[in-house]
């Protein structure tokens, strides 16, 4: 039996939606029953929503340690996606919890339960970097732990290494590396509010680059990885790099929206990631915008996909021409 954690998130709910069409036996760890119903609706949203009851949900969570113990009850494969993303530098110590602490109990029971592989979700945020701006970032790029990290990176990082760990004490393991990820049914969370903000009428754009990959070819290679003999590696998963202008005029252009026309240069983020900085600590309130998520909008950061392109022989859909079946899945 496979077990997914992080099943009500992007990634995990639609890993779910394709291990339930393979016909796969499949348990799923689930906090509250508002997020699990984000999973539920998206199989609505697919037009899916028999295979959502072939889901053997466990109430757990990766911190209670009474409760992971009954999940992982008679598994064999673990997909490990959940995960807190957060950049707003108050939640230091949550996401030091959950990433890390929480992987760390993942790893331990799969050992105990001598489950047979672990697909690590990691993020592009734990790889290494780049010497100078524009150098392709790469499985291999060396961290430095000089230059200043977002706490979430720090944690995935910090991640990464319990499941090293595991490997070391005769887990098989593998490790992804998703860039941005695109996909429907979650526009109030993470990569989704870029089309919460188009749809609103984003007036703003930014010349930096980043690596976006489609949620269906993230699913795809994480489940080809798990069926390899493929062990001890990290893969990025990461279609294309994309400059922000480009993808959010594809976007307003999907959503038939007005493209953005005013260029926001660093002042005026430095002064908007401050002013929200001021709001929150005055009123309360999530960041929208932090210094490190300011500096991101405007640095070119590539990443190269040879790894896995060269691992499992995979074609990525390119992220304008999926942006167009976003919009289907998502009206």
């Amino acid at each position: 039996m496979i077990l997914v954690t992080g099943g009500t998130g992007l990634i995990g709910a639609h890993l779910l939606l394709s291990l339930t069409e393979t016909n796969d036996r499949v348990r799923a760890i689930f906090r509250t029953e508002s997020s699990q119903n984000k999973t539920r609706n998206l199989f609505k949203l697919y037009n899916k929503s028999h295979l959502f009851e072939k889901i053997e949900w466990v109430e757990a969570d990766i911190n209670d340690i009474e409760l992971l113990d009954i999940a992982f009850a008679k598994i064999t494969h673990v997909y490990h996606c959940a995960a807190l993303v957060s950049f707003d530098p108050r939640a230091e110590l949550k996401l030091r919890k959950i990433n890390i602490e929480g992987t760390a109990n993942i790893v331990n029971f799969c050992l105990y339960h001598k489950v047979e592989k672990l697909c690590y979700v990691s993020s592009i945020a734990a790889l290494g970097d780049a010497k100078t701006e524009g150098d392709l970032i790469t499985e291999s790029t060396e961290w430095n732990a000089e230059k200043l990290h977002s706490d979430y990176a720090i944690t995935k990082h910090g991640a990464e290494i319990e499941v090293w760990r595991g490997e070391q004490e005769g887990l098989n393991v593998v490790i992804v590396n998703p860039s941005i990820v695109l996909g429907p049914g979650f526009w109030d969370s993470g990569s989704g509010e870029i089309f919460s903000n188009v749809e609103k009428g984003l007036k703003y754009y930014t010349l930096g680059m980043a690596a976006f990959i489609a949620v269906t070819d993230v699913v795809e290679q994480m489940i080809a990885l798990m069926k390899s003999d493929i062990s001890g590696k990290r893969f990025i998963l990461s279609a294309e790099n994309i400059s922000y202008r480009d993808l959010i005029n594809w976007i307003a252009d999907t959503l038939k929206k007005p493209r953005p026309t005013i260029e926001a240069k660093k002042w005026m983020t430095n002064i908007a990631w401050r002013l929200d900085a001021l709001k929150t600590t005055l009123f309360g309130g999530r960041r929208h915008l932090t210094k490190i998520t300011a500096q991101s909008l405007h640095s070119k950061t590539l990443y190269s996909n040879k790894a896995i392109t060269e691992a499992t022989s995979v074609t990525f859909i390119p992220i304008k021409d999926y942006l167009k079946k976003f919009k289907k899945k998502e009206s």
